[in-house]
């Protein structure tokens, strides 16, 4: 495979271009890339298509190799742990980076490349190919532009807008930092969006599900502006939003007359909901839900529900959208092998479990709940929500149910626990371990290489995203909204009775769970529901932190700290375990487990003293948004004076490097 490069100075703007490369697959047959002049590549649909599906990796999630995947991605958050606490919860620890971070325009650079050398030829017919075929690769790089740029917003808010290339030009670089407004970002998005939408088909060219469609566009249309929608209503009157008190935009003279296009921070929230719902409609309102037989597979059973998160080709599932194929012998993963164990030392938490409803739709906590306890694993799962007894494991079930003898890297038979262990591929961190993203067969194992698709987009989440915006922007529900929640629980196996599971529900009993909170302050029973149904049907697929970031969720931490725990392994279950194995002890450093004083449940936080996160989780408003490194400040300056430069930091962060936000 060939490829070229255009050179490109290193700035704060713009990296070297990376490779342009085509499909070893399907282009074989097409000259060199190194043999062709610039100027005639990207003539033909076959470069456009290629240009295209090379950018996915870079931008899209996909499950890499010796990790969880993207079924790891909800690690340090309420809903999953991981045994080492991030520094975004351990406030001064995290700190401004030198150089690098988030503020980087390498994906949009090969963006604005390809449309601004494209869309000319697209319009002067320049380009030979099936005309659908070009709009709908000129519409997956709207698409990718817009993604990265949604990836900008969530890290940073705040961020320059660049539609095109730039000469090396120090001056015109410096120029071009300015920061937009976070909402003028998103509206960005939204319009490149629409533009995807409108030049893609509804179906990919290839006529499969591994290259980005028109629902992707509106899915993701969605997801984006009930982000931004969302953001703006709960950091209302804070240095997070424009023109909020101490927003540091203000003091740049060219923010300093900002004016809302709506006229209002809430006619821009206004804004975002209705395209929210709009767009989430668009993609619900076509997108039939998997069947969920309630099946825990069997070799003659398939359940649809199930094997959608683990089948090697995901085509001919409804609700998947976008998804990405591996292949035994080019690609391979890892999740399958640490599906089998301990996921890779990602477990589930305490609050994560215990915010699944009964079947019959009440609380555990309620009367009559039927709720069986969790002394025993097996204890937890009965009587519960469908997709709780689904995909939690416990010792004793079946991990393989064919080819047993290829699988080198099998663990066939759930084992009670190794909450002992230290290395990620044997430990359990918290007891609670998931089977999402589970394959029972054993060729999966073979030699830690599994090839299971990856999925990428979900259509179910177009379902959420509506109800959520909905009740935002209306304060109840209308009849799409109850719809699509009805049918949601009902595929979940729990009593599609919502307003039984609202009436029921004790605000004052779900504080372990951080998306009943916002700024500080319990949510109503009704909107902490529609929270609750995000949480448990998107578990584990990456979008908790994010929602999180968005209700504006862990203030409470601010001045309480939080106590991630796991399964009760100061009850019965201690008994599955020598005393070597549950060594504890604060100031032992041969500890393996939490004390029984601290709480009878699992703290794989709070092991050890001498652990940074052994007092806890806390946060700070800082971290609501990233730091910029220093050298984008230096860079930019004017006689190293770093006040000077157009580019300024985010609430909270100082601009030096190595510096904790301000009053820590």
């Amino acid at each position: 495979m060939s490829f070229f490069k255009y050179k490109i100075k290193n700035t704060l703007l713009i990296g070297a271009m990376a490779i342009l490369a085509v499909s070893c697959n399907d282009y074989l047959d097409q000259a060199p890339l190194s043999a062709i002049a610039p100027e005639d590549y990207l003539t033909d649909e076959s470069h456009l298509a290629a240009f295209a599906v090379r950018r996915y990796p870079d931008i899209l999630p996909s499950h890499p190799n010796w990790n969880f995947g993207t079924f790891g991605t909800d690690g340090n958050t309420d809903n999953m742990a991981v045994p080492a606490l991030d520094n975004k919860y351990i406030p001064g620890l995290w700190r401004v980076a030198a150089i690098e971070g988030d503020w980087g325009f390498n994906n949009i650079f090969q963006a604005n490349y390809f449309l601004e050398t494209v869309l000319p030829r697209y319009k002067n017919g320049s380009i030979t190919g099936a005309d659908n075929n070009i709009r709908h690769y000129i519409g997956e790089m709207y698409f990718l532009r817009a993604h990265e740029y949604f990836t900008k917003l969530q890290a940073l808010g705040d961020f320059p807008i660049i539609r095109n290339t730039f000469p090396d030009n120090q001056e015109m670089l410096t120029a071009a930092s300015v920061r937009q407004p976070r909402n003028e970002v998103a509206r960005f998005i939204i319009s490149d969006l629409d533009s995807a939408a409108l030049m893609m088909q509804n179906t990919a060219p290839t006529g499969a599900k591994n290259r980005i469609s028109k629902k992707v566009a509106q899915l993701l249309k969605s997801r984006v502006a009930l982000y931004e929608g969302t953001w703006l209503k709960y950091f209302k009157g804070t240095a997070m939003v424009p023109n909020g008190p101490d927003w540091p935009g203000k003091a740049k003279a060219y923010n300093a007359s900002y004016q809302f296009p709506s006229g209002s921070i809430d006619g821009e929230i206004e804004y975002f909901l209705t395209q929210a719902m709009a767009s989430a409609k668009e993609v619900a309102s076509t997108t039939a839900l998997v069947n969920n037989t309630g099946i825990i597979q069997a070799l003659t059973n398939e359940n649809p529900y199930f094997t959608m998160f683990s089948a090697e080709n995901m085509n001919s599932y409804s609700e998947v959208l976008l998804w990405r194929q591996y292949n035994r012998t080019l690609v391979t993963h890892n999740v399958p092998v640490n599906a089998m164990a301990g996921n890779y030392a990602v477990g589930l938490t305490r609050s994560m479990v215990e915010s699944f409803l009964m079947s019959n739709g009440l609380p555990i906590y309620a009367a009559g709940s039927g709720y069986k306890g969790d002394d025993y694993l097996t204890d937890v799962r009965q009587g519960r929500d469908g997709r709780l007894n689904l995909f939690l494991k416990e010792p004793g079930q079946k991990n393989v149910l064919i080819n047993l003898a290829q699988g080198t890297h099998a663990t066939e038979i759930e084992p009670n626990p190794q909450i002992w262990e230290s290395s990620y591929e044997k430990k359990y961190s918290t007891g609670y371990t998931i089977r999402k993203g589970l394959t029972y067969d054993a060729a999966h194992a073979a030699n830690g290489s599994g090839y299971t698709g990856s999925i990428t987009f979900r259509g179910v989440e177009a379902y959420l995203n509506y109800i959520e915006a909905c009740y935002e922007k209306n304060g109840t529900l209308d009849g799409d909204a109850r719809t699509y929640w009805q049918q949601i629980r009902t595929r979940a196996g729990v009593n599609a009775d919502f307003d039984k599971t609202i009436a029921a529900t004790q605000m004052s009993k779900e504080t372990a769970d951080w998306g009943a909170y916002s700024a500080n302050q319990l949510i109503s029973p009704t909107l902490y529901n529609i929270r609750r149904e995000r949480r448990n049907e998107l578990m584990a697929e990456g979008l908790r932190y994010m929602d999180l970031k968005r209700w504006r969720a862990m203030d409470q931490m601010i001045n309480t700290p939080y106590h991630v725990e796991g399964f009760k392994l100061w009850g019965p279950m201690k008994d599955w375990y020598t005393p070597a194995q549950l060594t504890f002890g604060a100031t032992n450093n041969a500890a393996v487990v939490s004390d029984p004083a601290l709480s009878q449940y699992l703290r794989p936080h709070q092991i050890r003293s001498n652990a940074d996160s052994y007092k806890g989780s806390r946060w700070t408003m800082a971290h609501y948004l990233n730091p910029i490194a220093a050298q984008h400040f230096i860079i930019t300056a004017t006689g190293g004076d770093v006040t000077t430069s157009p580019i300024y930091q985010n609430p909270g962060w100082p601009l030096t490097a190595g510096a904790a936000p301000n009053g820590l």
